[in-house]
């Protein structure tokens, strides 16, 4: 079941999943999406004995989406605030394209809350800035309907998306059901996002994870990751694009369990 905590001054949804003496692992949504994008991981990780602890973004899901400028320094700091609520004091963090971002700088700025980090699928900065205000338009004109074809293109291979039209369709009413007033502020953050310097600042055991066909953050993005993060890991999986963590989950769930392990 789903909570939500009054944190950072708005109200996060989020929610634990495993045993309560477990480690937390804490997993961090992308763009336009929420902790459902996580379901294919509950199993793996519980089972193996971490406890799960999965949250909305600021923007979306259950957690409020305040008309208010955004910026992923803010996103961290919604972050640390629900740790604090509830009384947890250090993670494993996953975080997914936006989530990466979000992972990035807790790792840079908050290093004494953070165990370990995987930055998925993220990028430390993601120009051309007309993208995102064109994204941003078709959201004002026609609401996050408008965006669900060209997303699932980037975050699902081909082949994926003729074998699997029951998760395709599943994922798409989550994009359909995101906030207009969320995507659009999530949106501009990122737009302005530029934080490729912290990436030497992060000591924490870090391993970086990109399906091999990502036309949103592709591999290029995540081999700047693994240069600027010293010591970090680096993990291509082949055959998937923008959401591994769906298209690939047993192997992707192999390679953050491994991960998991060694820390």
């Amino acid at each position: 079941m789903s909570s939500t905590i009054e944190a950072n001054g708005i109200s996060i949804n989020y929610r634990f999943d495993g045993p309560e003496g477990g480690p937390v692992v804490m997993f961090s949504n992308s763009l336009i999406s929420n902790y459902s994008m996580w379901d294919d991981q509950v199993e793996a990780i519980t089972g193996a004995g971490y406890r799960m602890l999965r949250y909305d973004q600021r923007g979306h899901g259950g957690t409020d989406a305040p008309d208010v400028n955004y910026s992923i320094e803010m996103f961290a700091a919604d972050v640390v605030g629900l740790l604090d609520a509830l009384n947890v004091g250090k993670v494993h963090f996953v975080g997914l394209s936006m989530g990466g971002f979000v992972a990035q700088l807790l790792g840079a700025n908050y290093p004494d809350r953070i165990l370990s980090l995987a930055l998925c699928d993220t990028a430390c900065v993601m120009p051309p800035r007309e993208l995102w205000d064109g994204r941003i338009a078709d959201a004002q004109a026609g609401g996050t309907e408008a965006l669900a074809d060209a997303t699932l293109g980037r975050w699902f291979t081909a082949p994926y998306h003729k074998s699997h039209p029951q998760e395709i369709s599943r994922v798409r009413d989550m994009i359909n059901a995101s906030s207009v007033t969320g995507y659009i502020g999530c949106a501009r953050a990122i737009r302005d996002m530029s934080q490729c310097d912290v990436l030497g600042l992060i000591k924490k055991p870090t391993t970086v994870i990109v399906g091999e066909s990502d036309p949103a953050c592709p591999v290029a993005s995540a081999e700047v990751l693994h240069q600027g993060v010293e010591g970090s890991e680096y993990v291509i999986i082949k055959e998937a694009a923008h959401l591994p963590n769906i298209e690939k989950r047993d192997e992707f769930n192999s390679i953050l369990l491994d991960f998991l392990g060694r820390q």
